[in-house]
């Protein structure tokens, strides 16, 4: 495995980044909006209906827990006339990796890596009980999912199943400019099987940046900057620490460098 590739895990192509600063962001509305309107929380900037988050679901994942799926639900796009809506012209949000030819899989053994562009939100479907949970209350922008690949796979030969799910997203106007975009902290989140249980794995002032697998211990290393001067931002003077999770059993990343 390259160094390059490890590299990749949690950072989105250099196209993708120059469209991420121009269309990938969600608006939030200012309390005298939102009491205006008690419907109305967050809305998307661009050519949105106001007071709406338009989505759309795109793909149900396979995952290696038979009763267990996934729903990737997107930020629908419409275009607008002059004169309003024309509502069969819509445009879908973009995936940094397609399923069927370029997604990247198994950087790490056990687990399918997505990259998110425009996905809001992923949904939780259990077949057995037939229930349906989102995995996020609110809109959020996710930047990168791992969870139990749909085909068996190994480690040193040895079968490997996982049971969880990792995200990183940006889920919170940290730096108060009314928008959710990748200038806010990127958060790391561990979701159990059925999407109920969820740890958030690194400290609330650090922002992920990239990751990297050791395979003789199954770890994870997560780089994240960390928000020293509180603005709620991360900037590339300020301090990389670098943390490290378990595989087997992921719970809150100790502290490495």
């Amino acid at each position: 495995m390259s160094l390059l590739a490890l590299a990749l895990l949690l950072t989105p192509g250099c196209s993708t980044r120059k469209r991420e600063a121009k269309e990938e962001q969600i608006r939030i509305e200012s309390p005298a909006e939102i009491k205006a309107d008690s419907n109305l929380v967050n809305a998307i900037q661009g050519n949105m209906a106001p007071g709406q988050i338009a989505t759309t679901p795109q793909e149900v994942l396979l995952t290696g827990l038979d009763q267990h799926r996934l729903v990737t639900i997107y930020k629908e796009r419409r275009a607008v006339a002059a004169k309003g809506y024309n509502s069969d012209d819509y445009l879908y949000g973009k995936r940094s990796y397609d399923y069927e030819s370029d997604r990247e899989e198994h950087y790490m053994p056990g687990l399918d890596l997505l990259y998110g562009y425009n996905l809001l939100n992923i949904a939780h479907y259990d077949l057995k009980t037939e229930t349906l949970n989102p995995l996020f209350e609110q809109p959020v922008l996710i930047k990168s999912l791992y969870y139990p690949s749909f085909i068996q796979d190994s480690l040193y030969e040895k079968p490997i199943t996982r049971d969880y799910y990792l995200l990183s997203v940006y889920d919170a106007d940290t730096n108060q400019d009314t928008l959710i975009n990748r200038r806010d902290l990127r958060r790391f989140y561990y979701f159990d099987a059925t999407g109920k249980e969820k740890i958030q794995l690194l400290p609330s002032d650090h922002s992920a940046v990239r990751s990297q697998y050791d395979p003789k211990n199954d770890v994870m290393y997560i780089f994240a900057r960390q928000d020293a001067d509180h603005d709620g931002s991360a900037k590339s003077k300020e301090p990389l620490h670098i943390f490290w999770v378990s595989l087997k059993t992921p719970r809150v990343a100790k502290r490495l460098y």
